[in-house]
C-alpha cells in the first residue's frame, strides 16, 4: 500500500488546529475533491471524493483520537485507506501538522497519479489551505471536538 507523509507548520496554535481538523464535515472547505464528509457518530464518518474523474465513498472508523496530539483512521468498507494526523507545538504559538495515509490505487489513472506524485502535492496543497482557512476566519475554528477514541 503506498504510503503518503506530509507536514506543515501552520501559523496557528495546536489547539486551534486541532479543533479545526475535528470538524469532519468542514474538509470540503480545504480538502480538493472531497466532496462530502458526513459524521455518522462519535467514531464514524462517511467519505464522497472525486479524484481520477471518478467518485468514490466508504465509510471510516476513528482508531483513535487524542486531544491536541493525534487523530488516526482506517476505512472500513470501499475505497482502502489508512492514517493518521499528528499535531505537535512548535515556536511562538505554531503547530507543526504531519499527515501520514495510506491508500490503495484502483486502476490505471490512480496508479500513475500515484507514481507521478499528485497524491504527496494535493496533501501538501490541502495543508495550505487548511492554513488559509483558519486565516481567514482569523485563527477562529469553527468548532470542536474534544472527545477521546481508543
Amino acid at each position: 500500500m503506498p504510503t503518503i507523509t506530509e507536514s506543515k507548520v501552520i501559523d496557528h496554535d495546536v489547539h486551534t488546529v486541532y479543533n479545526q481538523w475535528t470538524q469532519f464535515e468542514e474538509f470540503p472547505r480545504f480538502m480538493e475533491g472531497v466532496e462530502r464528509v458526513d459524521q455518522l457518530d462519535d467514531r464514524r464518518l462517511h467519505w464522497v471524493v472525486n479524484f481520477g474523474g471518478s467518485t468514490h465513498e466508504w465509510d471510516a472508523e476513528i482508531t483513535e483520537q487524542v486531544p491536541d496530539q493525534r487523530v488516526a483512521w482506517r476505512s472500513v468498507d470501499g475505497k482502502t485507506n489508512t492514517g493518521q494526523v499528528t499535531f505537535q507545538p512548535a515556536d511562538a504559538g505554531k503547530t507543526e501538522v504531519t499527515v501520514e495515509m495510506g491508500w490503495e490505487p484502483e486502476g490505471l489513472k490512480e496508479k500513475i497519479g500515484g507514481a507521478l506524485g499528485f497524491d504527496d502535492r494535493r496533501v501538501k496543497q490541502d495543508l495550505n489551505r487548511l492554513e488559509s482557512l483558519l486565516d481567514e476566519r482569523g485563527g477562529q475554528e469553527t468548532g470542536a471536538w474534544r472527545g477521546e477514541q481508543h
